[in-house]
């Protein structure tokens, strides 16, 4: 099983829950320049939806959303998993993680139903260190 991993910045972002606002923030995004490696959304409350940023390039992300005035939380960090999709492959990385005592407090994966797969790690900055050394970071 091969795969590439990385540390990546996030950031939040609060928008009001109104049909199409999500599509408002990417394609501003998309026409400012911001490339995303990957994007959520959460509802949070039943007027407020929380957007999960991942920039390509955090401090671009961070001085474009001054200029038109999105308020952001973060930096925060978490580990990119990109690879062949292969049974098991999760349970091997989390086996590492569990051997090094890192507590993954949130994670999201996907398959792109060709073979390949695409995995976010949530670790708290206490425990980065020891996640990247596991999954030889």
């Amino acid at each position: 099983m091969t795969f590439d991993i990385r540390h990546v910045n996030y950031f939040y972002a609060n928008i009001e829950d109104q049909q199409g606002e999500a599509y408002k923030v990417l394609a501003q995004m998309a026409d400012l320049g911001i490339n995303l490696l990957a994007f959520a959304g959460v509802p949070m409350g039943p007027t407020r939806t929380q957007l999960t940023l991942f920039p390509e390039d955090s401090l671009r992300l961070e001085s474009t959303a001054k200029k038109i005035g999105m308020v952001l939380d973060g930096p925060h960090h978490a580990l990119l998993v990109q690879g062949d999709d292969a049974l098991g492959v999760l349970a091997n990385i989390h086996e590492k993680l569990h051997k090094a005592k890192v507590n993954v407090f949130a994670s999201t994966g996907v398959t792109d139903g060709k073979g390949c797969y695409g995995y976010i790690l949530y670790i708290r900055p206490d425990d980065y260190q020891r996640a990247a050394t596991a999954l030889e970071l």
